[in-house]
């Protein structure tokens, strides 16, 4: 259920219960409806590996919960938020740093300024309140995290140093892609927000996106309209690949199983195509380019 050998340690267990329990929450499945059960099981093996006493009884062939105790699922009802249950789950753990957990929100409106206190109707004199305490200026940052692509597909924990000093230790999500922006709410000097930048990508330029790889195939207007072969990178060597004749830019081309492995799931690879004009041509090159326009014209004349 949670994809690990047998011996696997507490660090490996709870790592592969992150990535399955976001894989499986209901509500991040809302359209399949085997969801919900998927996830009871990947619950119900957690609960049984991370109790010493019921996994040793598990692996010992009999029953694991053998002692009569009431389930020690605490979603036996109903099901939480995912980082609500999370936060449930792992709620023992007491890091000496300041942790946040990122959101996927957007930055909220500020609060609109207090409005003025109605004066007094009588003629009475009261005292006037006291001044409201200096309100200190805050401001977002934002920080560029890189990525290898197993740290992306497994979840990374990361520690930040603040500017005012603040160590700041965060797990990225599992799955994460190039270009995700992670939300840490508040942590900033005066309650900003710090946001990190995630970048997945390779040296040959193949970008991650969870299961999936993209990877950009640049090309001349000749090779797109005519059609060409080419070599393109993926995560296991280079291949070769078709591009058929009248691809335009953005066309995708599908290399299937070609991106990242999670247990028995895999991922493809997304070539996109993106055709590439020269900044300075020739004679020669300026006047095919001006016969082609003069075709693309008058389409009767393609038929002489």
């Amino acid at each position: 259920m949670l994809g690990l050998e047998p011996g696997a340690d507490a660090s490996n267990l709870k790592r592969a219960f992150r990535a399955q329990a976001r894989r499986w929450h209901p509500d991040l499945n809302g359209n399949d409806p085997l969801a919900e059960e998927r996830f009871k099981l990947v619950n119900e093996a957690y609960a049984v590996l991370s109790d010493p006493r019921r996994r040793q009884a598990w692996e010992a062939g009999m029953p694991a919960d053998g002692s009569g105790r009431e389930s020690q699922d605490p979603f036996a009802v109903g099901f939480p938020d995912f980082e609500v249950y999370l936060e449930v789950l792992f709620g023992e753990r007491r890091r000496p740093r300041r942790a946040a957990e990122p959101e996927w929100q957007e930055p909220e409106p500020e609060p609109e300024p207090p409005a003025e206190p109605p004066r007094q109707a009588s003629g009475s004199v009261t005292a006037a309140p006291p001044p409201p305490p200096p309100v200190r200026a805050s401001s977002d940052q934002e920080s560029l995290v890189e990525l290898t692509p197993e740290q992306a597909l497994q979840g990374e924990r990361l520690e930040l140093e603040l500017a005012d000093g603040t160590a700041v230790e965060v797990w990225t999500p599992p799955f994460a892609g190039d270009g995700w922006r992670l939300r840490l709410a508040g942590v900033t000097p005066g309650g900003g927000d710090h946001f990190l930048q995630l970048r997945v990508r390779t040296e040959e330029g193949l970008r991650i996106d969870g299961l999936r790889v993209l990877y950009p195939l640049e090309l001349t207007p000749a090779e797109a309209a005519l059609g060409c072969q080419v070599v393109v990178p993926t995560l296991r060597g280079p291949v070769k690949l078709r591009v058929p004749a009248g691809s335009s830019s953005g066309r995708l081309l599908r290399l299937r199983g070609r991106g990242q492995e999670w247990a028995e799931q895999r991922g493809d690879q997304l070539v996109e195509v993106r055709i590439l004009v020269p900044e300075q041509l020739g004679e020669a090159e300026a006047a095919l380019y001006k016969r082609l326009q003069e075709l693309a014209d008058d389409p009767d004349e393609q038929h002489r």
